[in-house]
């Protein structure tokens, strides 16, 4: 009875095992293609942008200029929806004196192929090289903004540019920690084929970073906050805020727009 039952434990955990390793990049990726508004929707004038990346894919974004812009933000999303979904933090940046060029990444929304983690950096890389090279915007006055998965991809992207700061809002230290605290018997780093590795990226970028997390977050508990201010060090800053992982921004709006402000006065002068 004994070994029987060890056997069926052991052949259960295996095919668990199996099952993650097939299907995580569904447990990673949520994209959804339907675009169910635009700018117009909130009154915010924009330009339709279709940018094609080296290994031939078309991404769709949305440029929404600024009036009298401080400076330029690159906004990369987090896991799940599209840029239909991130209107409410495109009316704060537009407030804020900040010109926004959003995109999707591929597979999600208007974007052509399949995501990856790759593909995910090279999607944000192309989007840096249009902001510096087709708009003309100077470096030192673009920053990065990314928000759960996409901050991940936004400090990556900073190890490989040089913006004014990088604002990582919801980040997980890497996926690798994160997938241990949801799956604590499995072995992650043998079964994960994605990294994002945002503490990482965060050491090698060296720039200056604003991290906005909540203490009730129920997706990425907050100690990782406090793990990438510890490794940032006094480059870096944290700003806690209240709420749940995906309205918090919205629950502490006045205290979240304030950090925000402060932080770019100080990176864009």
């Amino acid at each position: 009875m004994l070994i029987s039952l060890t056997i069926i434990l052991a052949g259960t955990w295996a095919g668990f095992a199996i099952l993650l390793y097939i299907t995580q990049d569904q447990l990673i990726f949520y994209p959804a293609k339907h675009l169910s508004s635009t700018p117009d929707n909130i009154g915010l004038l924009y330009e339709d942008i279709s940018l094609s990346t080296p290994d031939r894919m078309r991404l769709h974004g949305w440029y929404i200029p600024a009036e009298n812009p401080r400076g330029v933000l690159l906004f990369l999303h987090g896991n799940a929806g599209n840029i239909s979904h991130r209107l409410a933090s495109l009316e704060i940046f537009n407030h804020l004196g900040l010109s926004t060029l959003i995109i999707d990444y591929r597979g999600y929304g208007n974007s052509t192929g399949s995501p990856s983690e790759q593909g995910t950096y090279t999607d944000a890389e192309t989007a840096w090289e249009y902001l510096v090279t087709e708009r003309g915007h100077e470096p030192g006055e673009v920053i990065l903004f990314g928000r759960s998965l996409g901050a991940a991809v936004a400090t990556w992207l900073a190890t490989q540019a040089m913006p004014a700061g990088i604002i990582l809002e919801s980040a997980f230290t890497s996926l690798k920690a994160l997938a241990k605290e949801y799956y604590p018997y499995m072995p992650v780093g043998l079964l994960l084929r994605s990294r994002y590795s945002t503490e990482e990226y965060l050491v090698a970028a060296n720039v200056p970073s604003l991290i906005i997390h909540s203490e009730e977050d129920e997706i990425i508990p907050y100690k990782h906050a406090e793990s990438l201010l510890a490794t940032a060090g006094r480059n870096s800053e944290l700003h806690t805020i209240r709420g749940g992982h995906n309205e918090g921004f919205l629950l502490s709006e006045d205290s979240y727009i304030q950090a925000i402000r402060q932080f770019t006065d100080k990176v864009l002068n």
